[in-house]
């Protein structure tokens, strides 16, 4: 600024011989000195001089004025010098640089040319390395990039999982608020300078309009302990600060609102702009000054059931006596909580597992476990697992599209994988396997946009679509589950793909025949009515080896499964060894329980006697559905096949027995508890999607 005291940022200044130029640096922000312009005649050569606390940078070369260094360069007609300040001024005016020129062969210089600073800093940081720090990073334009990977950056923000509403939080003590905020992602806002300077501008923190429907940020307020102000959110996306101080610091409480999803891509960023105000009513202020920062929020991530169990949650009020006695010992033995949930006696307790998934969600400073509910019963205000969850677990409602009872489109139609290596890809997070009808056809059901959509947008568990339209209910865990290998054994991928085989039960009721036990029952010990109840009949091995009807529908239900076997070995990088046969059979029925214009006449695959895919994993302690085989000296056949399969890999089986549990209206027992397992130890932002 030639000639005169008034002083403004600039990203080029003109240097005078006939008067010092004056400006302000912000910390990050470089000024370009054009020192040719104002050149004497015949001089060829400069020297530059600064400051201790600006950094000097010709074609490359930098020098602090700390090392008291000179650079020397001949002089060209688009020579620029950059400037930056490395630390704020503590008064107006008080750093400078000295630009002398040089005739040749002259020691004195004829000229100097001289430029007053005044730096201050204006500063928005996050936590952009994920180590709880907030240093202002070497490169300023680092934070507003969002990097995925091990030798990546970026901030990151958690969704308010808290099953209170945020406009609830107000009604808590200061402390309980304190506590809420102190869990969130934190962003520090640092402005420094001579005040002078300073009470001309104002600052601004903003963002989007769209990204503010996003995210909520918090204001601890200065005059009352515990008091936090909204400052951005829904309805504000900015929002100006107070006359600045000299030595300001303020820090801010970020959350998100929603998750990524189709309409969202998960970033959102924040940025405090400097205004200079103007003095003169006809000129409009000017921004001048503006540092971002970028935040991801979280993904929603599922773990599949070789992760360890926490907590299980039970439906008591079902009264299924062998099931919940059943389930609290496995609890015992794997050192898991059980939890009681609060049964809305209508509703039958399917929505436990066919509504809703346990996940987590994590941040470099919280990992948060919650319930990611997709609930049918739309007219129903209050959920009871919202209110039967353990403290520190949150609940999330995402609403779907389709609200038939045998529906597709729910959370219990997501199981995930193990972590994986598929095609020479890696999954440490495993893979999102979802249920679908693989072709359009009139009767087919499939899996609703919003939450395919929902699942692909989190972006660490990619996934793969299964065949699983052909079953009663739709969902792939009626057909396969994961369960953990003993880790003492030496096992590469430390898990095994239990897969439904109805050719694997044939071959054992053959071999039993072949052994002289054709007279042995199906379903011998269960009562009459339980069986009339569930449209199921005690049968001989013989009697299910002649029945011809059912082994042509168990031919269909095989080249169903074998459909999904090449695409789980393809996309998750299976081979034969991996995969376990588990002997099932399934029969072929009209779909039940349902209003009548949503019946249809395909018939769908049901499990004819419990599903023993229907599992609950706790480490390695599986509680199978008791499969009431036929009895071979005293001991189920179907039992001590799953046995010798599964114990010999340190797995210790336990059937539940509850007929009533498996086949009637409350469906398989499975619905009736859900667990909550251990996060992965891998962290999410350290892969690449």
């Amino acid at each position: 600024v030639s000639g005169g005291r008034a002083m403004s940022f600039q990203s080029i200044v003109h240097l005078s011989l006939d008067s010092p130029a004056h400006a302000i640096c912000v910390l990050g922000m470089e000024i370009s000195l054009d020192i040719s312009r104002c050149a004497p005649k015949k001089c060829e050569s400069f020297t530059v001089r600064a400051s201790p606390r600006v950094l000097i940078d010709i074609s490359g070369t930098v020098i602090t004025g700390k090392e008291d260094a000179v650079i020397c360069r001949t002089l060209s007609s688009t020579m620029h010098v950059l400037v930056r300040m490395a630390s704020p001024s503590l008064s107006v005016d008080e750093d400078k640089v000295l630009v002398s020129y040089y005739r040749p062969n002259e020691e004195v210089p004829t000229a100097t040319a001289v430029l007053y600073l005044t730096g201050i800093e204006v500063s928005l940081e996050a936590d952009i390395y994920r180590d709880g720090q907030f240093e202002v990073p070497s490169d300023k334009q680092a934070k507003k990039k969002w990097v995925w990977g091990p030798s990546g950056w970026g901030a990151i923000l958690l969704v308010n999982c808290s099953p209170t509403d945020v406009s609830q939080l107000r009604d808590k003590t200061n402390k309980e608020f304190l506590d809420e905020m102190k869990n969130l992602s934190q962003m520090t806002l640092t402005v420094q300078g001579p005040s002078c300077i300073l009470k001309n501008y104002r600052l601004v923190l903003h963002t989007s309009e769209e990204e503010a429907e996003k995210a909520r940020v918090y204001w601890a307020q200065k005059d009352a302990f515990g008091a936090f102000e909204l400052v951005l959110g829904p309805g504000r996306h900015c929002h100006a600060l107070g006359p600045l101080e000299n030595h300001q610091k303020e820090t801010f409480y970020v959350e998100a609102t929603e998750f990524p999803s189709a309409s969202f891509s998960g970033l959102i960023s924040f940025s405090a702009s400097l205004v200079e105000e103007s003095r003169d009513l006809l000129i409009p202020e000017i921004p001048t000054y503006k540092d971002t920062v970028v935040f991801r929020v979280a993904p929603c991530i599922f773990t599949p059931s070789t992760q360890m169990p926490l907590e299980v949650y039970l439906c008591r009020e079902l009264q299924l006596q062998g099931f919940v006695s059943s389930v609290t010992e496995l609890s015992e033995k794997s050192n898991s909580q059980v939890a009681s949930v609060y049964e809305d006696p209508s509703r039958l307790g399917r929505w436990l597992q066919d509504e809703m998934a346990f996940c987590y969600t994590q941040g470099p400073h919280k990992t948060v476990s919650f319930v990611l509910d997709t609930p049918r019963a739309l007219e129903l205000e209050d959920f009871p697992m919202k209110y039967s969850l353990s403290p520190g677990v949150g609940y999330v409602t995402r609403r779907t599209e389709d609200h038939r009872v045998a529906s597709l489109d729910s959370i219990g139609n997501v199981m995930v994988s193990p972590p994986v290596k598929a095609q020479g890809k890696e999954y440490p997070l495993g893979r999102v396997l979802i249920g679908s009808s693989f072709y359009p056809s009139a009767e087919g059901r499939t899996m609703s946009r919003s939450l395919r959509d929902f699942l692909c947008a989190q972006q660490v568990q990619v996934p793969v679509e299964l065949f699983s339209d052909w079953l009663m209910t739709g969902h792939v865990d009626e057909f396969m589950c994961f369960v953990p290998v003993d880790a003492k054994s030496e096992d590469k991928k430390g898990f095994r793909l239990l897969m439904a085989s109805p050719s694997s039960c044939y071959e054992l009721f053959q071999e039993k025949q072949e052994e002289g036990y054709g007279e042995a029952a199906l379903f011998e010990e269960v009562r009459a009515d339980q069986l009339l109840s569930n449209g199921r009949e005690a049968r001989t091995i013989d009697q299910l080896l002649a029945d011809e009807s059912l082994r042509k529908q168990n031919n269909y239900v095989e080249r169903c499964l074998g459909l999904n076997r090449a695409v789980l070995k393809r996309e998750l990088g299976l081979v034969e060894e991996d995969i376990i046969d588990v002997p099932q059979l399934f029969c072929l029925e009209q779909l039940t329980n349902v209003p009548s214009d949503q019946q249809t006449p395909k018939l769908l695959a049901r499990a004819y006697f419990p599903n023993m895919l229907r599992m609950i994993v706790m480490g390695t302690n599986l509680g199978i559905p008791k499969p009431f085989g036929p009895q071979i000296k005293g001991i189920c056949c179907l039992e001590g096949k799953i046995r010798q399969l599964l114990q010999p890999l340190g797995l210790m089986c336990t059937f539940i027995d509850d007929f009533d549990c498996y086949l009637t209206d409350v469906g398989d027992f499975c619905p009736c508890a859900n667990v909550r397992r251990v996060p992965f130890a891998f962290k999410w932002w350290k892969m690449v999607p």
